[in-house]
């Protein structure tokens, strides 16, 4: 029997589906540049700032602030006439803070920087003690270190403690409870014998630990060379959350004889990079 031409195929059906669902997440994609233009501006924005902002012409951005608004995901001030993101944006964005993990999150990426970097990575948080070691990687081919999961790294000669010091310690309740914590580890350094110390670039009086906490906010990320253990240097990176708070830091250790611990170097370059791309994933600006 000749095939019946007056009833469409499944495949026709589909493909007849798909430009009208292709249009509609097209226009979803246009109509967000509005949302992320507001995201990223310091305040409400005047239509024709709004839609330059989003590339489109005014009238165009109109009609999508018009759904938006009764969305409640934009609103408009009825004196300045400016659009700003609405409660619904507030609700959505706070959602999905509340259902982010930061130690997951780093987690995932640290097997490619792994492959990025070759040498051993780490993961550290704020606990009861002080900086701690929650996670760790070893490369393959790199030099063991003797440190463990559960580990507090002192403030003065890890990398990992110079982080969270530099960023934790000069503002608010932070301050105040790591400065106690500097000004004991500064007592310990001050009372090791000068002569015969295997250990170096470790700060001996209040002002070399503020010129290494300073140098560590210039830079970005924490650094030490033979300051933890001898042979050995590292970095650590620090990872904001979305209220500016130090949520994590990302290390990278190794021997000195295979680790490039140049400020530019791969390695430093490669962490502050993922560092920097996990903080703007859990909101950080």
């Amino acid at each position: 029997m000749p095939a019946d031409t007056t009833t469409p195929l499944v495949s026709d059906l589909l493909l007849n589906e798909a430009e009208p669902l292709r249009a509609g997440i097209q226009s979803v994609e246009v109509g967000f540049e509005l949302l992320n233009a507001l995201s990223e501006a310091p305040g409400a924005l005047m239509l024709r700032d709004l839609a330059a902002a989003a590339g489109m012409s005014a009238a165009k951005a109109h009609r999508y602030l018009v759904s938006f608004q009764r969305m409640g995901l934009v609103i408009q001030d009825p004196l300045s006439t400016r659009y700003d993101l609405g409660p619904a944006a507030l609700r959505l964005g706070l959602a999905s803070l509340a259902r982010i993990d930061a130690v997951r999150l780093a987690r995932e990426r640290i097997d490619g920087l792994l492959n990025e970097t070759g040498h051993t990575l780490a993961i550290a948080v704020w606990g009861n003690q002080g900086p701690t070691m929650v996670h760790w990687v070893e490369a393959p081919q790199s030099v063991p270190v003797t440190l463990r999961l559960g580990d507090v790294m002192p403030l003065l000669t890890s990398a990992t403690g110079r982080c969270f010091a530099a960023f934790m310690g000069d503002q608010g309740r932070d301050k105040e409870r790591i400065e106690p914590m500097v000004a004991a580890e500064l007592v310990q350094l001050k009372n090791l014998p000068r002569s015969g110390l295997p250990l170096v670039d470790v700060p001996r009086n209040a002002a070399e630990v503020q010129a290494v906490f300073e140098e560590t906010r210039r830079r970005g990320l924490a650094r030490v060379v033979h300051s933890l253990l001898p042979g050995v240097g590292g970095f650590c990176a620090p990872v904001f959350d979305a209220q500016g708070r130090l949520a994590l830091g990302l290390v990278v250790l190794g021997s000195v004889a295979t680790l490039d611990t140049e400020w530019e170097g791969p390695p430093a370059t490669a962490l502050l990079r993922c560092a920097r791309q996990l903080s703007a994933d859990l909101g950080h600006t």
